[in-house]
């Protein structure tokens, strides 16, 4: 039986291993969404500032602490920035979204500046910061606000303990007249586009791809900092209900509807995840940016994680049973080497004694220990010791008979024993000490 289970192990083995390999299914086909390499300019995404010379911008943050360039958007909540620097000597320079490559050399040659603001990009140092929760990314995008980047940069070059960052963007209920402005372009099947927004239209195809039955767009341009946003989210839903909603506050894009939170936060932060970093410096249109987010809002429908249902897929036994295949193995293993201990035990096998033990070596090596020692003490013999000399000698015989004939270990042993006390009692009636059973036999073994 232990070499059936031994096979057994040695199948499941190579039957797990040659299952272990890496395979790719596509579920959906390909996405249909536009994607690739976007060249600096291509996009409508630089302006036409024109920044100082880099002697005139050092001068002038020379002069003053925080320097901001026309154009520029950045805000923070000043207390907190001037808690963070405390007593140290910390230069902000604050430029406009949209430089080109060239203007952001300018920018870095501005060598007394501790801290560069690009757009919303805050860098200083060796380091650039950005946000990593969907909070940071809402409030960079909704208001221009960098309180927390800055915050982080200034007290990590500083070597300062960094404190908690702080949601601080502030929300209010938006009065009847704005949510019946808002309704009445949505009921009329067009998206409502505030003042001050640049969206011009919704792209039909990125659209159509990302919601094939609809949705509403609401597009409101990036809003006051430290003021409250008007939360155009619940309120739609309520009066549009089981209608995908899109809000965009500047270039900060939310859902609202069916497919729910949880699919609102994976676009979310999957998209400014990708795209957050080149948002921050350049001065993309609201309709770029849109045609982006529903994109990857298409990537993700098509990847079947929501609202579509997954394929079926047949039953696969070997799937099934793969992860019991390492405790099938095991199991098998483990039967092998405990009916392995037991062949060893019922045939003496010496690999079980006690090293020193007299009788290692097994039933055979101590029945030929004691054989040994019957045929050198009987040369010795008398009168008194014969007796006990001829009882171990047919015990020894009755051994050998038993062992041969395949009797129990256990039967074998006692006769043994019977033999070992006869030999031992000839011994001492010889008076002989190194023919004592247990002396003769570690002295052989030795």
């Amino acid at each position: 039986m232990r070499w059936v289970f031994l096979g057994v192990a040695v199948v499941v083995l190579v039957v797990f291993l040659l299952a272990q390999h890496q395979s790719v299914e596509v579920s959906y086909g390909q996405s249909p969404s536009a994607s690739g390499r976007i060249e600096e300019g291509s996009a409508g995404e630089l302006s036409d500032v024109t920044l100082p010379s880099v002697e005139e911008m050092t001068a002038l943050v020379a002069a003053d602490p925080v320097v901001r360039l026309p154009g520029a958007v950045a805000a923070w909540n000043e207390s907190r920035v001037r808690d963070a620097i405390g007593a140290h000597d910390v230069r902000i320079l604050v430029a406009p979204p949209g430089l080109d490559e060239e203007q952001r050399k300018h920018l870095r040659e501005v060598d007394n500046a501790t801290i560069r603001v690009i757009g919303t990009q805050v860098s200083g140092g060796l380091y650039e910061v950005t946000p990593d929760r969907i909070p940071g990314w809402r409030a960079q995008f909704a208001t221009h606000d960098v309180t927390d980047l800055l915050v982080t940069l200034i007290t990590t070059l500083n070597k300062d303990p960094r404190p908690e960052d702080r949601d601080e963007l502030r929300w209010r209920e938006p009065t009847d007249a704005e949510v019946e402005r808002v309704a009445a372009d949505l009921r009329a099947d067009r998206p409502h586009v505030a003042a001050g927004a640049t969206l011009t239209r919704v792209p039909a195809d990125a659209a159509r791809n990302a919601f094939p039955d609809g949705a509403r767009y609401v597009v409101l341009p990036a809003q006051p900092h430290g003021e409250p946003l008007p939360a155009y989210g619940p309120v739609l839903t309520r009066l549009f209900p089981d209608e995908p909603i899109v809000l965009m506050y500047g270039t900060w894009i939310e859902y609202h509807g069916p497919a729910g939170e949880e699919f609102a936060e994976l676009a979310a932060a999957s998209f400014y995840a990708q795209f957050g970093s080149r948002l921050s410096r350049y001065a993309y249109p609201q309709q770029n940016v849109l045609t982006a987010y529903l994109n990857q809002v298409t990537d993700i429908r098509y990847a079947g994680l929501f609202d579509r249902p997954l394929p079926y897929r047949p039953l696969d036994p070997l799937r099934v049973a793969l992860p019991a295949l390492p405790w099938v193995f095991a199991g098998c293993v483990a039967a092998f080497l405990v009916l392995s201990i037991r062949s060893l035990r019922r045939s003496g096998g010496g690999l079980l004694a006690r090293p020193g033990d007299p009788q290692r070596g097994g039933v055979p090596a101590r029945l030929a220990g004691l054989t040994a020692l019957a045929l050198e003490v009987s040369l010795l013999t008398d009168a008194r010791s014969n007796p006990a000399l001829t009882r171990g000698i047919v015990t020894l015989q009755a051994a050998r008979e038993a062992l041969d004939e395949g009797l129990p270990d256990r039967h074998v042993t006692r006769l043994l024993d019977t033999a070992t006390a006869e030999l031992d009692d000839t011994a001492r009636t010889l008076g002989i000490a190194g023919y004592r059973p247990h002396l003769y036999l570690q002295g052989r073994l030795s």
